[in-house]
């Protein structure tokens, strides 16, 4: 109960996945007490430079982590996982609890990182519950989606039920015989259901979702046409798809090699628990289907988004060490692309393409179908639920916008439904929902190093960097003010007509400028005798005067960085006063 006796309002605070695709997650409080469902990360934008993924800002978990009971994960895609190691390099998290496959896949990354011993994994079975504190039971619901053994979750808290659907869709025949649980949903909905928080991914598209079934015939028709090696990418977690590739691989008596580490990792995974079921002989290396007549061999690989490092990327350009693309290849793009992935997936096609490689690709192929339901899907969701209030989440704006119209359509009142944004606090009672307050949610950008957090400012400088180039300047002071010698210039990726003789000569007469009225700022003598010369903020003002006259006299915004060694410091000078230097001056800034 809070202060003023009335029954306290569950809070529910997504940090990520909302107005956005990816960095799925959020946090569900009640009193003192904390759970998280899911903790994914995003993949950087092309002006995210040198950054390897993108994390949400969790500093709301930093500081309360002495509230958190523990954790819910609902499948394995990375948009829901793949954030929860560099979380606990952060924070405990007590317990975490998931299906089969998410937790092997879990387990590996998080000893990979070093912090598996910060936690502990807990597989859990379909209509499981567990209690998280003393305020949640989690009942774990079969649902059927893109990845194997994917649960919708029902919450149970002292105000009521609030169902959170996962990443899901309506899959009526399912590739591994796991059908979505539509009578634990029914039963949830006739008892009552407070709250539905629904996956938005598909709200702009009418219709049902198709079966991952649907899939089978037209890959088996490109299998069959196929005369020379088939290659296909997929998403390495999408355990249904390669479960249907390797079934067609054996009927049309072709050996798989599977290449890039996430695939081999799940389908390790899958293969142990029994998602994927497949003769040991059918998955050979690579070095052992050379041999092979082409029309026998298929390579599975990952790239399907045209990811930089990805083998099917390395071998478009001719840079996979042990796969090159012969004249006469069938290329099979068995993914769509991901919004802000496009162009580099095209490009991807047109290089193979010109290499005299075969590629099927597209919508119209129907080669792909989505992991999440559209509008009639959602709409079933909604019936079978009934729930009281509705938050729509997974999705961009435009996306919650339109799955709240269709939850209006259902009957739900406009009243009962809040859209929100990444970092609102929602709160939620037997009478109302509503945004109650804000937590910061931005983002935390993980350098490629993978060793750490990549700053607003760093960004900004290599956003800078990249866009104008670098000048670099190396001046030496000597200890009256002046420069001992003409000033080293050196440009990186910077666009000018000044001739450099010119531009070092304009150099000079402006850090000479510069001496000249600011060098008594930061040059103090004391009784007549010693001087104490500040090394340290006379560079720092001499770039920034330098930077402010560069960028004005280039009509550019280049980075400016200057090199300031520090002289020895005379025991004498000629005016006899003895000097010497109390602030030292970095080499660079």
């Amino acid at each position: 109960m809070s202060n003023n006796g009335t029954t306290a309002a569950v809070k529910i605070i997504p940090l990520g996945g909302l107005h956005e695709i990816g960095k799925n997650t959020c946090v569900f409080e009640y009193n003192d007490e904390i759970f998280l469902l899911d903790a994914g990360l995003a993949f950087p934008t092309d002006e995210m430079h040198g950054v390897n993924i993108v994390l949400p800002d969790v500093t709301y978990l930093r500081e309360n982590r002495h509230k958190i009971k523990g954790m819910i994960v609902t499948h394995g895609h990375e948009d829901h996982i793949g954030g929860i190691a560099f979380h606990l390099k952060q924070f405990d998290i007590p317990v975490i609890y998931g299906p089969r496959l998410a937790m092997a896949m879990l387990e590996g990354k998080l000893e990979e990182a070093g912090v598996r011993d910060r936690t502990e994994l807990r597989s859990v079975r379909p209509r499981e519950l567990v209690r998280i504190g003393s305020s949640f039971i989690v009942e774990f619901i079969r649902n059927t989606h893109s990845i194997a053994d994917s649960f919708t979750v029902a919450i149970h808290t002292p105000l009521g039920v609030i169902i959170h659907t996962g990443d899901f869709k309506f899959d009526h025949t399912p590739v591994d015989g796991e059908h979505y649980d539509i009578q634990r949903l029914a039963e949830h909905g006739e008892k009552g259901v407070l709250c539905l928080i629904s996956d938005s991914t598909n709200s702009e598209v009418p219709g049902h979702t198709p079966s991952e079934r649907s899939v089978y015939p037209n890959l088996d028709r490109i299998f069959m046409q196929a005369k020379g090696r088939v290659l296909v990418t997929t998403f390495a977690s999408s355990v249904h798809r390669i479960n249907m590739i390797l079934e067609l691989a054996q009927k049309h008596n072709r050996v798989v090699s599977v290449v890039g580490r996430s695939m081999l990792n799940v389908i390790a995974h899958a293969r142990n628990l029994g998602y994927i079921k497949c003769p040991d002989n059918l998955l050979q290396p690579l070095h052992a289907i050379r041999q092979l007549p082409d029309e026998n061999v298929l390579i599975l690989t990952t790239g399907s988004q045209g990811e930089p490092m990805s083998a099917m990327t390395r071998i478009s350009r001719g840079a996979h060490p042990h796969l090159k693309i012969r004249e006469g290849d069938t290329v099979v793009f068995s993914a769509n692309p991901i919004p802000g992935n496009t162009i580099a997936v095209v490009n991807t096609i047109d290089r193979l393409m010109m290499q005299g490689a075969k590629v099927i690709y597209g919508r119209e192929q129907g080669i792909h179908v989505s992991g999440h339901g559209c509008q009639e899907d959602q709409k079933l969701m909604i019936a079978l639920t009934r729930p009281k209030f509705f938050l729509p989440v997974h999705g961009e704006h435009r996306m919650l916008v339109k799955h709240s119209q269709t939850a209006q359509s259902m009957g739900i009142p406009a009243e009962n439904m809040v859209i929100i944004q990444n970092g609102d606090v929602v709160g939620l009672s037997t009478e109302e929902i509503k945004v109650v307050g804000k937590v910061p949610a931005g983002i935390e950008l993980v350098d490629t190093s993978g060793s750490g957090i990549v700053s607003g400012k760093v960004l900004q400088e290599r956003q800078q960097m990249a866009a104008d180039g670098i000048v670099t300047i190396a001046a030496a002071i000597d200890w009256n003010g002046k420069l001992m010698t003409k000033p080293d210039i050196h440009l990186r990726g910077v666009v000018t007509t000044i001739n450099r003789d010119l531009l070092q000569k304009w150099v000079q007469e402006q850090i000479e400028q510069i001496l000249s009225d600011r060098w008594t700022d930061f040059a103090r003598s004391f009784d007549g005798q010693e001087v104490d010369i500040d090394w340290a903020g006379l560079q720092v003002q001499l770039e920034k005067d330098l930077q402010r006259a560069i960028r004005r006299e280039l009509q550019c915004q280049p980075t400016v960085t200057l090199l300031m060694p520090i002289p020895e410091e005379p025991v004498k000078a000629a005016d006899g006063r003895r000097r010497r230097r109390t602030t030292a001056a970095p080499v660079a800034s």
